[in-house]
């Protein structure tokens, strides 16, 4: 008899150990006990031997085994019930997996860091600020390359917990307060966003004067957006780019767009337009655009930048910063994600002491953010 008030778990299953499940998953993913000997290191009788337990003592609660074994080199037999069980136990292994690294993060035994192309010197001369203590206190830093569109969502699912990067915000929304959300933005609302730069968007092109005469503005100020879809464009496929396209000309947007060429990254489209192999304009933030200008991009040697003036649609910017979720470990100054915090929050605020005592005798500094 159970006692009063717990739970009454069927014959054998408090038997079936961790081990047990994934050796059950890994001959369900690879199908034979062979494969999965192989995947995991271990012997194939060590294998078959945890098969045979759990088919004896699960198999015979629930009326039939999880699974048959076929001839020599033919793939396992799972049966429904072995199926079932199988998924139960990739969800049971993900489950304590993602628990384990909740509780690590949470009291600071690991950190997940992430940045986009253009923010990563950025965060990498942070880190190497706050590394020799991360080290001294057994800290685990891992990094991960993080595309702009996808900042946020690296956030929302817990597979970061820092990311410097770009993001989408309107024009209207209130500049951020460093450490503090952007209340405006409601997207932004369980973020803490620490805000470097914000600004619009520009043309760097490989087009003659004369190709884009026709296309500017009657005050000869820049390209209009109204005309993009009459150039020919350079097109990201992902990214923050196809999120500003689809601001203004809608999901439909390339059907409307003449596409001379698509590109998976920003710097496969500044090669591309920097061989002459073809003319068009590629869409780029205003901070990619003056570092174009200063030649701080050696891939896009040669290519010029036009403004961009936002004649229809929605008015949208780029905000460039660090981002972070709302969290009670964030109060703990001594926090693995606090100690990262401070250092980027310290080192913009020397940036931008340099940049006011410089700004009229030398460029800005090649360290800054530059989406």
């Amino acid at each position: 008899m159970p006692l009063p008030g717990t739970a009454d778990y069927p014959p054998g299953l408090l038997d079936v150990t961790m081990d047990q499940l994934r050796t059950l998953l890994a001959v369900y993913e690879e199908g034979t006990a062979l494969g999965a000997a192989r995947r995991l290191g271990r012997e194939q009788s060590s294998i078959q031997k945890q098969l045979d337990t759990m088919n004896r003592k699960l198999g015979d609660h629930c009326g039939e085994p999880l699974l048959r074994k076929r001839g020599r080199g033919e793939r396992v037999h799972f049966t429904r019930t072995g199926e079932e069980l199988a998924r139960l136990a990739r969800g049971t292994l993900d489950g304590w997996r993602e628990g384990l690294d909740t509780a690590r993060r949470r009291r600071g035994r690991s950190l997940r860091v992430g940045s986009t192309r253009y923010t990563l010197g950025y965060l990498l001369n942070a880190v190497e600020q706050v590394n020799d203590r991360f080290t001294r206190e057994g800290v685990e830093l891992t990094m991960a390359h993080v595309r702009s569109g996808a900042v946020l969502e690296k956030l929302r699912s817990h597979e970061l917990d820092l990311v410097c990067g770009s993001i989408l915000v309107s024009a209207s929304a209130g500049a951020a307060e460093t450490t503090a959300a952007v209340g405006h933005d409601v997207a932004l609302g369980g973020y803490e966003v620490m805000e470097w730069r914000r600004g619009g968007f520009c043309l760097a092109t490989n087009q003659p004067d004369g190709d884009l005469t026709q296309d500017g503005r009657p005050d000869g100020v820049g390209v209009g957006v109204r005309a993009l879809p009459r150039l020919p464009l350079v097109v990201s496929t992902d990214g923050l780019i196809p999120g500003v396209l689809r601001g203004w000309f809608g999901p439909e947007y390339r059907r409307r767009m003449r596409i001379a060429a698509e590109i998976d990254s920003a710097h496969y489209g500044f090669e591309l337009l920097s061989s002459r192999v073809l003319y068009g304009s590629m869409l780029v933030t205003q901070g990619i655009g003056e570092a174009i200008t200063e030649g701080r991009l050696p891939e896009a040697q040669g290519l010029r930048t036009l403004p961009l003036v936002e004649d229809m649609g929605s008015e949208q910017r780029v905000l460039v910063g660090a981002f972070r979720r709302r969290e009670p470990e964030n109060r703990d100054p001594d926090h693995p994600v606090s100690l990262l915090w401070e250092e980027l929050a310290r080192r913009h605020a020397r940036i931008r002491a340099e940049k006011r005592v410089s700004a009229d005798r030398e460029p800005v500094p090649a360290v800054a953010p530059v989406c």
